[in-house]
């Protein structure tokens, strides 16, 4: 599908790759984009770039009440971008089990409601899309985010889940898989960051080619050579990070 003259929805817009990837859509033309954040003031300055296109919308993906209402809210939707997320430094074994229970929740499931919510609304919308933000830990853990590794891997499970299902009713599922980014959720994890905005381009680029899977930074690209190579060496290494 093409991105000019879509209407689009942004979870976890108020910021970060989030806010980046409203800020693209503008760019290349969206007609509409609903920007969905849990605390709509948060999305004032956002909306007056352009308060004739973006729209702000309350939206907590872990709630289905709010998550419902937003399907009937944003009934024009052809793109949904499911973005929004949370991360804690967690060991699996020892860490805050309600903290691993949130990433889960918010990650994985969250991703699922909106999944179900939306799947009608953009088979009513053809041709259509959905974009899962994903992570290089879909692929491999690494043990300091352990309840992030987890949710992320289910995140990519149930992508390859939906896909062909909604392959038949017109409606294309990307997934994207990052390397760490430069935003809040990601300012303790020290290593090379990719901006937000690279990340936003080359997922709404992957949407336009028919991409299915996209790694759009170096470390992305390196980390999937490996994966399709020697999976057990990416485990090893991200074992030891």
């Amino acid at each position: 599908m093409k991105i000019d003259k879509s209407t689009a929805l942004v979870t976890g817009a108020n910021r970060g790759i989030g806010r980046a990837f409203v800020e693209a859509l503008l760019e290349q033309g969206a007609a509409r984009v609903y920007a969905a954040a849990r605390q709509p003031d948060s999305l004032t300055e956002l909306v007056q770039t352009a308060p004739d296109r973006v729209v702000p919308l309350k939206l907590d993906v872990t709630d289905h009440e709010s998550v419902a209402l937003a399907a009937e809210t944003a009934s024009d939707v052809d793109l949904l971008i499911n973005n929004a997320g949370v991360l804690a430094f967690t060991d699996l074994l020892t860490g805050d089990l309600d903290l691993i229970r949130r990433d889960m929740e918010t990650n994985y499931y969250g991703m699922l409601n909106m999944a179900r919510a939306f799947a009608p609304v953009l088979a009513t919308n053809t041709p259509a899309a959905m974009v899962n933000v994903l992570s290089v830990v879909s692929l491999a853990s690494m043990p300091m985010i352990g309840g992030y590794s987890a949710s992320k891997a289910a995140a990519f499970s149930l992508t390859q889940g939906i896909r062909k299902r909604l392959s038949e009713q017109g409606i294309a599922v990307h997934a994207v898989f990052p390397g760490p980014i430069d935003t809040d959720m990601a300012r303790d994890l020290d290593m090379p960051k990719a901006s937000p905005r690279d990340v936003a381009v080359a997922s709404l680029e992957a949407v336009e080619s028919g991409t299915q899977d996209t790694f759009p930074d170096p470390m992305a690209r390196e980390v999937h050579s490996t994966w399709s190579s020697d999976p057990k060496a990416l485990e090893m290494q991200f074992a030891a990070m």
